[in-house]
């Protein structure tokens, strides 16, 4: 036992002094590139977001809705207004009178659209009526009575105005106006006939263009609106040849309506123009309304292809004159320095929202066509009826 101690000794010895080397391998697990997951990242799943799907067509719907009302400005108005007057034969034997039914349809449109600095301001305005009144007619020899409709109120008038705003009050405007009617219209009840005929849809039909400068008054009290432009035309159509034939007032129809000749269909006069507007309502309900519009043209070049041309008004009835002694039927003379003027007036009562009184009066004055003012007025009292998007 005592040799084994010294053995063992020298054993350890070796193992302390000798080194020991070892191969390990060690397996990487994938798993470990990942980072831990937490309690958080369990709860939480990623997704894709898509912008379509908080998008609103709701929303989208009303913001353009409200962009529309602010650029654009409609009023839309109509009335039927009416009148009957029935009386028995003993009372018309006895004190007189005449049955008679009145109907008269008005329509009023007005749309403005405003973008910026541009706006376009477009008008519609028609008046239709007729009346029914007993005319005596004579057949072989024995008179009479009959019921004749015969139309008392017939015109439509379009106008369009494109402006660009150079500051507050004023503007570079356009104003394009046409006026027509839409039936025919005859001498008198007792004559319709077509060659009685008088007017009809683009006869006459008159067109009138102007360019230039708009000054639009800022107090709401006083809202008036003048149209200066120094280049205008004025136009007018008598497209029927019937009518452009027909006499009345012991004058042609193409006379009538200044043409030079029974061949000629339109007349084109250049010139300038002025054109004042006022609309304006009254009280806190909108009770009274008045609108008006003035409307001059002053006509310095007309016709110059014709020879009879006179500029002196004076000299211009006296050839006339000698023109219409003369028997010629072509080449009448024309006045080249003329004034037009046009002025109708509006008045509108309103008694409830849907019960008004409206009064019409109308000037009109063409020295080529007739020498003496014209004027027209009515009164009525009916249902009418006004819409405003605003």
């Amino acid at each position: 036992m005592k040799r084994i101690y010294p053995i063992l000794s020298l054993l350890v010895l070796l193992g302390i002094s000798v080194p020991a080397a070892a191969q390990i391998t060690i397996e990487v697990d994938e798993t470990q590139n990942t980072p831990p997951t937490t309690i958080l990242d369990t709860q939480v799943k990623n997704s894709r977001v898509d912008a379509n799907s908080y998008f609103s067509q709701a929303r989208y719907r009303a913001e353009r809705a409200a962009i529309r009302k602010e650029r654009n400005k409609l009023e839309l108005g109509g009335g039927v207004m009416g009148s009957v007057a029935s009386y028995s034969d003993s009372w018309i034997e006895t004190s007189g009178g005449d049955n008679s039914i009145g109907l008269t349809a008005t329509l009023f449109l007005q749309h403005t659209f405003t973008k910026k600095r541009f706006s376009i301001e477009t008008r519609f305005d028609a008046k239709f009526g007729y009346n029914r009144m007993n005319v005596e007619v004579e057949d072989n020899g024995v008179t009479s009575s009959q019921g004749i409709w015969f139309k008392n109120q017939d015109e439509f008038q379009i106008t369009t105005s494109p402006a660009y705003s150079l500051g507050k009050n004023w503007a570079i405007a356009s104003i394009i106006k046409f006026r027509s009617q839409f039936a025919n219209g005859y001498v008198s009840r007792s004559q319709q006939t077509v060659n009685d005929r008088k007017s009809t849809f683009m006869a006459p039909g008159y067109l009138d263009v102007s360019g230039g400068f708009t000054y639009t008054c800022p107090s709401q009290k006083f809202p008036i609106k003048v149209n200066v432009s120094p280049l205008a035309l004025s136009a007018i159509f008598v497209e029927s040849a019937s009518i452009r034939n027909n006499v009345w007032d012991d004058k042609p129809g193409w006379q009538a309506y200044g043409l030079v000749n029974p061949d000629q269909s339109s007349k084109y006069e250049g010139g300038s123009s002025i054109q004042i507007d006022f609309d304006r309502t009254f009280g806190k309900k909108g009770v009274f309304r008045y609108r008006t519009t003035l409307f001059s043209f002053m006509g310095w070049l007309s016709n110059l292809n014709s020879k009879n041309r006179y500029s002196n008004f004076d000299n211009y009835k006296n050839a006339v004159q000698a023109w219409e002694n003369s028997g010629e039927i072509g080449n009448k003379p024309t006045l080249t320095i003329h004034p037009t003027v046009r002025w109708e007036n509006t008045l509108d009562i309103k008694a409830t929202k849907y019960l008004s009184t409206t009064f019409n009066f109308q000037l009109y004055y063409n020295r080529a066509q007739n020498y003496d003012i014209q004027t027209q007025l009515l009164l009525s009292v009916g249902l009418t009826y006004t819409f405003n998007n605003k």
